[in-house]
């Protein structure tokens, strides 16, 4: 174990899954716990346009886009924790910083910053499930690690929408603030380090060059990366329209929030379905099938679209995400297990 690891009680199973999906969950949170308050945004910023206050949404995940792309190196240099650590502390400020934006331009740009933050907890917590597991049982602890996480955006828009009971649309981002500072808090008091010393990889162009390379050049790494980027791209359009779809053009109303949380439990409940079924069927089986039904289901979508009502949509939208769920997993493992060698593969300790 690393002299980091050495100072702290090793997490059992059950700790380690629960730290990883609360920090998966810090950027679930931040995207769905805004839906119920983007017309109050709209109404204090005197948006002309209703559809402005998605870019709320927009700009986040444009962060998050962004910061991805240099986390990985950071944390192979110095670290997972201390780089989560950071990531962690700039997620709270940029929260902070919504909460007193002068204007909607601050907002959005406070909310770019919060998205590259997010990243660090995103990334390093994959990388970190990596470190200490492989093949099916990464797949296994991956789906362990969904699961819970998507119970976030089950009740993240009625979180939301009880705030707005309460208090102004700044209260939100007050609840994300807190949760990153008791995130911050657990993973300083209780999280090793799972990148060993020795592991650790200077930033240098040609290493970093070679890594790419190997990531690029790999079909399978670069056809269930795109993959997972397409489900994920169709996973985030529903959640940006979400509001405006199910809240105005399906008349839900204060109901949006409840219907929301049973869409999004569909989701869940393919982790969790994946979580059992992996080891029998194998991740590219459930995985490819998931990928055929979800077209399906897109198909009929689109063909109906001039004549659905509203409980026949929300039946094929739950079909969809559910499809959606049982990829990301398998998706996220099969690329990454053709990257033992740039991931540096298993660590010197494994939970048990």
């Amino acid at each position: 174990m690393t002299d980091s690891s050495s100072r702290h009680a090793p997490l059992g199973f059950n700790a380690f899954v629960a730290i990883m999906a609360a920090l998966m969950g810090l950027n679930a949170l931040a995207i769905d716990i805004m839906l119920p308050g983007l017309p109050s945004i709209g109404a204090a910023f005197l948006l002309d346009d209703p559809n402005r206050a998605q870019t709320v949404i927009v700009a986040y995940m444009t962060g998050f886009a962004v910061g991805q792309l240099a986390i990985g190196l950071l944390a192979d240099r110095f670290g997972r924790k201390p780089i989560l650590m950071v990531g962690l502390a700039a997620y709270t400020v940029a929260a902070i910083g919504c909460i007193f934006a002068p204007s909607f331009e601050l907002l959005l740009l406070a909310r770019m910053v919060q998205g590259v933050a997010s990243s660090a907890p995103r990334v390093i917590s994959t990388a970190i499930v990596r470190d200490c597991y492989s093949g099916r049982q990464m797949a296994q602890v991956i789906s362990l690690i969904m699961m819970v996480f998507m119970a976030v955006p089950v009740v993240a828009p009625s979180i939301g929408q009880l705030v707005l009971f309460i208090a102004p649309w700044q209260a939100v981002f007050g609840v994300l603030a807190l949760y990153s500072i008791v995130m911050w808090w657990i993973c300083a008091r209780f999280l090793p380090e799972t990148l060993a010393p020795q592991n650790r990889r200077e930033i240098r162009l040609p290493a970093v060059a070679d890594a790419f390379r190997s990531v690029l050049t790999s079909r399978l790494t670069m056809g269930y990366t795109l993959a997972a980027g397409t489900f994920m791209g169709a996973l985030f359009g529903f959640i940006t329209s979400a509001q405006q779809i199910l809240g105005d053009v399906m008349g839900l109303g204060v109901w949006f929030p409840l219907v929301f949380a049973l869409i999004a439990g569909s989701i869940a409940l393919s982790s969790f379905a994946n979580a059992w079924l992996v080891e029998r069927w194998g991740m590219r089986f459930l995985s490819h099938g998931a990928v055929l039904a979800f077209i399906v289901l897109s198909t009929l979508l689109v063909l109906t679209a001039d004549i659905i009502t509203v409980v026949p949509f929300l039946v094929v939208v739950s079909m969809s995400m559910f499809m959606v769920g049982m990829t990301f997993s398998n998706f996220n493992a099969l690329a990454m297990e053709q990257q033992g060698h740039v991931a540096e593969s298993v660590r010197p300790f494994v939970y048990d």
